[in-house]
């Protein structure tokens, strides 16, 4: 078993992928799947939870803590949309929801507060109120300006720190990521809450941080090669960097597994956005920032590449 040990050793250090040469059919792969999230959003939209379109709370105690497992399970086998339950001191919770299938908005509370008693004849409701909707459609629109905003400064940024085309690329990747992961929830239909915001923008944060690892691997690389062509010059980047993406992406996967396989999960929707998201925007930024440098070209003469000065050693 110590020579299986550890893992790491089954991960080549030296590959010789042709990145570049998959290039054309990635792109046709993207488009396709830009333009089906496009129609999926357009179309059946995503699924708007609690947060976005109000609903319904309804408080509860029981004599011994409440079994929040059994409840959740009971409550999607009664047809309530988007239940979120919350623990409320020792031995109470809290059950929020959209809509009962079959059931009109009036009497919908009645219900679920009539099932659960009958289930629990212990539970007592305490409180039931209407929850409006947290984030409006002009708060929605605030959103999508402050996005503008951050992805136009940071196409500033890539620019001043290495060069336009590099932050047209970042730019254009990240977009890309955006579209495919609200594609990817509107197709699974899975809720969107403030969660499902908070995972698109750590998706947003992993994505760009994976872009600028790929640009600084390829800038230095393009100072050490200045007459190789720019293809194989993006292919062997990537080829020295692509041990560290397994590593990382893997890692990070890993992490949000026990949530991901578990679609009851009160975090089912954070975890599995960011999931899908860290696998696109792995993806993005081998097949979509780098070919947009690819057909732009890149300047290779911009300074000289400086001398490493090692410190004398220590005797």
């Amino acid at each position: 078993m110590r020579k299986f040990w550890p893992f790491i050793h089954f991960v080549p250090r030296q590959t010789h992928f042709n990145f570049v040469g998959l290039a054309p059919y990635a792109a046709v792969l993207s488009v396709l799947l830009v333009i089906g999230s496009a129609i999926s959003i357009g179309v059946q939209q995503v699924n708007f939870g609690v947060d976005f379109v109000g609903g319904a709370k309804l408080e509860f105690s029981m004599p011994t803590p409440p079994p929040f497992a059994q409840i959740r399970g009971q409550l999607a086998a009664m047809g309530v949309d988007d239940a979120q339950l919350q623990p409320v001191g020792a031995d109470g919770g809290a059950i929020q929801f959209r809509s009962v299938k079959g059931q009109s908005a009036d009497v919908a509370p009645t219900f679920v507060e009539t099932k659960l008693q009958a289930a629990y004849p212990g539970l007592k409701v305490i409180g039931v109120s209407e929850v409006g909707a947290k984030v409006s459609g002009e708060l929605i629109w605030k959103g999508l300006e402050a996005l503008g905003v951050a992805l136009g400064l940071t196409l500033l940024y890539i620019w001043f720190r290495f060069q336009l085309q590099f932050g047209l690329g970042a730019i254009l990747a990240l977009a890309h990521d955006i579209i495919l992961t609200i594609g990817f929830l509107s197709v699974t239909r899975i809720e969107v809450s403030l969660t499902s915001i908070a995972a698109l923008l750590t998706v947003i944060g992993y994505s760009m941080n994976e872009k600028v690892i790929s640009f600084d691997r390829l800038r230095e690389n393009l100072r050490k090669y200045r007459t190789t062509p720019l293809a194989e010059v993006i292919n062997l980047s990537e080829n020295e960097r692509l041990s560290r993406t397994i590593i990382t992406g893997t890692t990070a996967l890993l992490a949000l597994s026990g949530s991901v396989l578990n679609p009851a999960s009160a975090l089912f929707s954070l975890t599995a956005t960011m999931a899908f998201g860290i696998l696109v925007g792995t993806y993005s930024s081998i097949y979509v920032a780098l070919p947009v440098i690819l057909l732009w070209g890149v300047k290779r003469d911009d300074e000289d590449p400086q001398p490493i000065k090692l410190a004398p050693a220590r005797r």
